[in-house]
């Protein structure tokens, strides 16, 4: 039952992790413009940074919050993390087209910077998309997963950076080729298809978080 629980908490946190990977941000522009200088690496080096940034985060939302809050307090949370992910599931899916063309564009980020960690880092805590996920629906989906024990927690969030990782290992990839990963075109429809994801999600979060995840 413990395998099955992991593996389910492992998907989520993959699929939601995917949703947000795939919305161009400083930190895709920073792994774009890096990756043409140094290769396929540059992406998995850019997400250290991204991932360590994330790790601080959810250890201070689980050993910080979780240590002392109660179950009314994770279910009113929940109604909010399922409301902000409808929230950016709309705006995922209004800002599609012109994403995909943005996100396809091997445009400089801008930063000077040369050390693909530090860019990981500093890309993610300059993004107030970040910031906003990871105080609404971030630690809301974090806490939920934390309810039936902390290896179904540790579970989402491998999910999760296994996502990030997955996408900025390709995009790194590709453009070290000098090519972009998707026509776009298709990633416009693939934006299209995770806001509404995110949306039916968020619903679901709200209105039935009690039961989301039946892990223990």
């Amino acid at each position: 039952m413990l395998a099955i629980d992991i593996s389910r908490a492992l998907l989520l946190g993959f699929t939601i992790g995917l949703t947000g990977a795939l919305v161009p941000g400083p930190m895709l522009f920073a792994t774009i413009e890096l990756s043409l200088k140094k290769g396929w690496i540059a992406g998995p080096e850019v997400f250290l940074g991204h991932m360590l940034v994330e790790l601080v985060l959810s250890v201070l939302i689980l050993f910080g919050f979780a240590s002392f809050i109660g179950s009314g307090a994770i279910s009113a949370i929940s109604v909010i993390g399922g409301l902000a992910l409808v929230v950016f599931g709309l705006l995922t899916a209004k800002g599609a087209k012109a994403s995909a063309s943005a996100g396809i564009s091997p445009e400089t980020s801008g930063l000077k910077l040369t050390n693909p960690i530090v860019l990981g880092l500093i890309t993610s805590v300059s993004n107030p998309y970040f910031w906003i996920w990871w105080l609404t629906a971030g630690s809301a989906l974090l806490l939920r997963a934390y309810e039936p024990g902390l290896f179904i927690s540790l579970a989402y969030l491998l999910g999760h950076w296994a996502a990030d990782l997955s996408w900025f290992t390709a995009v790194s990839g590709s453009f070290s080729r000098g090519k972009a990963l998707f026509s776009r075109r298709t990633h416009e429809m693939i934006l299209y298809a995770c806001g509404g994801f995110l949306v039916v999600f968020g619903l679901y979060f709200m209105f039935n978080y009690n039961n989301l995840i039946q892990l223990s």
